[in-house]
């Protein structure tokens, strides 16, 4: 796809370049991005819907869990379709509004899942070292103050994101030479001094990723602590067991996000920069209902009695 030359200042769309690398292979590329979108949407919906519905899963770390789930589907959703054009017309254009539109969803999501997680892991914490006060203190107001300040202070913060890029003057550069409207890549077009945006990603690293890490970190040592205080060993695994898949989940979301957000946008290679961030959208998503359903019971079960259900009302029809 040819880039056209922009000979005015004012900028009123993007060129997306996305894997002009793999251009070759952009069939395949494009049909390995899809069914993993498809699966994405499918078994998140599937754990939205077993959350809502189970008898089973009505604990608080289930409510957490589905509100996960749906932040995973607006992540991969706001950005996998128009990747997936980009990918099949090797390169394609997307308004300046719509690039602003996903970048603010794309990072007002990314930053709730911090906050969730969070949330889940004072879950925990509660669950395994105040046994006896869980009940009275996740409460139903606190678990939906939890979720409601989540998601309202996650895009708050955002919108200071947002307000600093709509200011950068981008001089007739339109062509960012990544697969989405990403943060870094437009302060890099920008004729404008991008200190004080710099600045501002640094900043709210600490609030929106370092702080949320420090606290599950700290709830973890508590949980380790009170885990290792139990005689049996298997009173001990049982409790590990409560907590295992949302530490594994913790551990790939940000190991992948540190990865992407603390290391210096310029030390990589575009190349590199682009497949990271392709894991992490496609990763997290992916990996997180298999995690939760693996190496839970009671979500098994779920699945299982929601399929022979299924299949007893195809019977009867």
């Amino acid at each position: 796809m040819k880039v056209h030359e922009v000979n005015t200042s004012a900028v009123f769309e993007f060129l997306i370049l996305g894997f002009p690398d793999l251009n070759d292979y952009k069939t395949t590329f494009f049909s390995v991005i899809l069914v993993i979108y498809c699966i994405i949407i499918g078994e998140n919906l599937l754990i939205i819907s077993l959350v809502s519905t189970s008898q089973r899963l009505q604990s608080p770390m289930y409510f957490f869990l589905g509100h996960l789930a749906l932040s995973d589907i607006i992540l991969v959703t706001s950005v996998v379709p128009k990747m997936l054009e980009v990918i099949i017309r090797e390169g394609s254009t997307i308004p300046y509004v719509g690039c602003l539109s996903q970048l603010y969803l794309y990072e007002g999501t990314v930053s709730a899942e911090c906050y969730l997680l969070m949330a889940m892991s004072y879950d925990r914490y509660l669950a395994i070292c105040r046994p006896l006060h869980y009940i009275s203190m996740m409460s139903a107001k606190l678990r939906y103050g939890l979720i409601v300040s989540s998601w309202v202070f996650s895009f708050m913060l955002i919108l200071i994101t947002l307000l600093l890029v709509c200011d950068l003057d981008f001089c007739g550069q339109n062509v960012i030479n990544h697969f989405f409207c990403d943060y870094a890549p437009l302060l890099e077009i920008s004729c404008s001094d991008t200190t004080v945006p710099d600045i501002e990603m640094i900043v709210l690293c600490f609030p929106i990723l370092i702080f949320p890490f420090i606290f599950v970190i700290t709830t973890y040592v508590y949980i380790f602590i009170a885990i290792f205080g139990i005689s049996s060993s298997s009173g001990r695994h049982k409790t590990f067991s409560t907590c295992s898949s949302h530490l594994m989940v913790v551990s790939t979301y940000y190991g992948s996000m540190l990865t992407i957000y603390i290391v210096p946008y310029k030390g990589h290679s575009m190349t590199v920069n682009k497949f990271l961030s392709l894991l992490y959208i496609i990763l997290t998503p992916l990996l997180n209902p298999m995690i939760y359903s693996l190496r839970n019971k009671e979500i098994q079960s779920s699945v299982m009695k929601c399929l022979m259900d299924c299949s007893k009302r195809q019977l009867m029809e």
